[in-house]
């Protein structure tokens, strides 16, 4: 039986086959030129010592998008198949495909926009929609959770258009006093208020010609609202404590990470104001929707510390992948970024490893999330039709109710026949 596998081995490309242990017990000459060793130097070892699977996202048992940490710790892009060898255990099989992932570049798919890289359709609709209305003085909001990359897209529509020479300039909304944002907005004359000494042009006056950013403006106080809404319909206002109206040209585009709708229905926002405003809504959709892009940004800003820094990381050990692959990204582009920023604070050595994390990515399973994750094993197809259900048949959110990746649930959900 072990020789008829052995040669059924053999006619597979690449194929490792470990048993019910996760041990090596065949191994064709194939897989041994591809992992730079002898073949009867696997038998034996660990299956994910002897392949390494970086990342892995597709249906069923094929990951269309994995890498192979080859020695040395070189990656290699391309697909992997996992075969049920039945009681002689299981067979993996890569076939290597630059094309299957692409390497983070701009080719394969792979778009940097003006600093926003992705590979997601939606989100390179939305740079399309972007070079389009840049091409006119229409108002945008920006709506996204924090860490989406609204400035950049801010940026992006600046650059785009035909101010691109003239000030782009932001504000956060949110983070100053009604006074000192009225101040800082449409500035004042000089004794206008104590400690007024000499005149101060605001954003406005500055940003003539240009654009100006309003980040978080769904916190704009009402009693600014009106000033804005007068700026945006007459392109003049005056400044605090002043008697004459100053004329600008100057582009708006504004932000917000909640609905400005429901401000208006909580009555804290203007309705004619966020007419003005969402001339031309933008969505920028959260990470967690984006799951194809957090492998791609993590080898961009590894990318960008192995430049300028003393570590240079060359692979990413498997499980610190895996959890980085399974969270959730709250914190959206921006935590991943400082994740990567903490990793090369604290760790040292070629390979980013789990204990190099931060401690969240360290602590048990983030299944916790969700109360079908922690019902133990039962009847797993029963969890997964409850995920299915619950998740309103979308598979990435019933992946996350039951704390595994979108991989992983294909998987689970074909052994289970459901």
């Amino acid at each position: 039986m072990r020789l008829l596998a052995q040669a059924l081995a053999e006619l597979l490309d690449e194929p490792v086959v470990a048993g019910a242990e996760g041990k090596v017990v065949l191994a064709n000459r194939a897989a041994a030129s591809l992992l730079g060793c002898e073949a009867e130097s696997l038998i034996g070892r660990a299956m994910h010592e002897v392949m390494q699977f970086e990342c892995a996202f597709g249906e069923g048992e094929v990951d269309l998008h994995c890498s192979l940490v080859l020695p040395g710790g070189r990656r290699l892009w391309g697909r992997r198949r996992e075969i049920d060898w039945g009681e002689r255990g299981r067979a993996v099989r890569f076939t290597p495909d630059p094309a299957a992932v692409g390497e983070p570049t701009d080719a394969d798919g792979v778009v940097n926009f003006h600093g926003l890289i992705t590979r997601d359709p939606a989100l390179r609709h939305t740079f399309t929609v972007i070079r389009n209305v840049a091409q006119s003085d229409a108002t945008v909001l920006v709506r996204g959770e924090s860490g989406t990359g609204k400035e950049l897209v801010a940026r992006a529509i600046h650059e785009e258009s035909n101010r691109r020479d003239q000030p782009f300039l932001a504000i956060n909304c949110a983070a100053l006093t009604p006074s000192l944002l009225d101040s800082e907005l449409f500035g004042h004359v000089r004794g206008a208020f104590t400690g007024a000494i000499k005149d101060h042009a605001g954003l406005f006056q500055r940003a003539d010609g240009g654009t100006l950013f309003l980040d978080e403006v769904a916190e704009l106080p009402l009693e600014l609202q009106a000033k804005l809404l007068r700026v945006l319909q007459e392109r003049s206002f005056i400044p605090v404590g002043g008697s004459r109206g100053v004329t600008v040209d100057v582009r708006i585009v504004a932000a917000t990470h909640r609905s400005l709708r429901e401000a208006v229905r909580g009555g804290s926002f203007r309705e004619d104001l966020m007419y003005r405003l969402r001339v031309v809504p933008l969505f920028l959709p959260p990470l967690r929707e984006r799951r194809q892009d957090v492998s791609l940004l993590l080898w961009h800003f590894i990318g960008q510390h192995n430049a300028v820094g003393v570590r240079r990381v060359e692979c990413i050990a498997p499980e610190a992948m895996r959890a980085l692959l399974d969270h959730p990204w709250p914190g959206n582009v921006r935590e991943l970024k400082n994740v990567v920023e903490y990793a090369f604070a604290v760790g040292r050595g070629a390979e980013l490893r789990l204990d190099e994390l931060p401690p969240e990515f360290r602590e048990a399973a983030v299944p916790s999330a969700s109360p079908l994750a922690a019902r133990g094993a039962g009847d797993e197809a029963e969890r997964i039709r409850s995920a299915l259900r619950e998740a309103g048949g979308r598979v990435d959110e019933a992946a996350r109710l039951l704390g595994v990746s979108r991989a992983t649930f294909w998987r689970k959900r074909k052994r289970a026949g459901v």
